[in-house]
């Protein structure tokens, strides 16, 4: 099923095309209208220039008219390989449809409304016959019920002409044409962007993500450059001042050579200050009841940090480099800014 995008703003012409696998354009003059086009022209051959194939308004009061803004059209430097021109249905339509076949040019018959609409420019070999979906459901109809009569048609009579399932209100409105087996779907860009989303897609991408994280990122490639730590013969009062500066929620307990002996956390001032009384804040480190830490070195996978997390149900690691402490690790860093 071919996939052609429809609107007239350029940005979203650009952004679009740049997914490399769109089969065209579709414009009208109201889309120009409404972005505040006056150079037709000048448009139509800017976006000839941007995309594979552009479907185009050819208007006339009769075939004669039509025929001849077609071939205006061309000598603005159109290529006829590339372009293919829309004409409302109608008696007059269908004639210059024919002609403009015969000519060897691509013609979309549009606005239509009836299988018996859709019959006509079948016979008149049109390129395109394209139903209104949204715009029939808007008005009560049977748009869907249209669209499977008109690709039965063209199976069934063996007629030339694609199918255009067009006036695309809502995701599902492409479920349906590709249900309906239609040969072409125009699609606003508002549409087509949410058509890759689920959520279920969303959160499998991050599991796989997240695994492939834990399974070839380091230790040392995820903690933070400060090191907060701290020497038993600091307070209480110094572990805040080195937590409240750097945001911290913990610090490393170190000895003189820089080996961890215990981690001071919030949660461990808070314990502490529920049970004892007196100068809380300048109580030395050293005089607190610290166990060891659980540490990890730095050239250990997050994998198996992560282990270590579950298994010993806690929230932050000690990370050692040849024992020495070189910072920390918070269980929140297992997972990437990116998810």
């Amino acid at each position: 099923m071919e996939l052609y995008l429809d609107s007239a703003d350029i940005n979203e012409i650009e952004r679009a095309f740049e997914l490399g696998f769109l089969d065209g354009l579709t414009t009208t003059p109201t889309f120009m209208h409404r972005h505040g086009i006056t150079d037709i022209d000048g448009m139509i051959v800017r976006l000839a220039g941007i995309v594979p194939v552009l479907q185009i308004e050819a208007l006339g009061n009769n075939a004669d008219e039509i025929e001849n803004e077609a071939l205006r059209l061309l000598d603005l430097g159109l290529d006829k390989n590339k372009t293919v021109f829309k004409i409302p249905v109608s008696l007059e339509g269908t004639k210059a449809c024919r002609r403009l076949i015969a000519r060897g040019m691509m013609v979309n018959v549009h606005l239509v409304y009836t299988i018996q609409q859709a019959y006509l420019a079948m016979s008149a070999g049109a390129t395109y016959v394209c139903p209104l979906v949204g715009r029939l459901q808007d008005q009560g109809h049977d748009a869907l019920g249209l669209i499977r009569q008109c690709v039965d048609t063209v199976n069934y009579y063996g007629y030339n002409s694609k199918i255009m399932f067009s006036s695309v209100r809502t995701v599902e409105h492409v479920r349906n044409a590709l249900d309906a087996g239609v040969h072409t779907i125009t699609v606003p860009w508002k549409i087509m962007k949410v058509l890759a989303d689920n959520h279920f897609t969303t959160i499998g991408t991050q599991q796989f993500i997240e695994h492939t994280r834990l399974m070839t990122v380091k230790v040392g490639d995820v903690i933070a450059s400060q090191n907060p730590t701290a020497t038993l013969n600091e307070s209480i009062k110094d572990c805040l001042v080195t937590m409240t500066s750097g945001g911290y929620g913990a610090v490393s307990v170190i000895d003189d050579e820089g080996k961890a002996v215990g981690i001071f956390t919030d949660g461990d001032l808070r314990r502490y200050m529920s049970t004892n009384q007196g100068d809380v804040a300048n109580t030395k480190l050293s005089a607190l009841n610290l166990q060891p830490p659980k540490s990890i070195e730095s050239s250990a996978l997050l994998e198996e940090a992560s282990d270590l997390f579950k298994s010993h149900q806690i929230d932050t690691l000690v990370v050692t480099e040849n024992k020495k402490v070189v910072g920390m690790l918070d269980i929140q860093d297992l997972v990437s800014d990116t998810l």
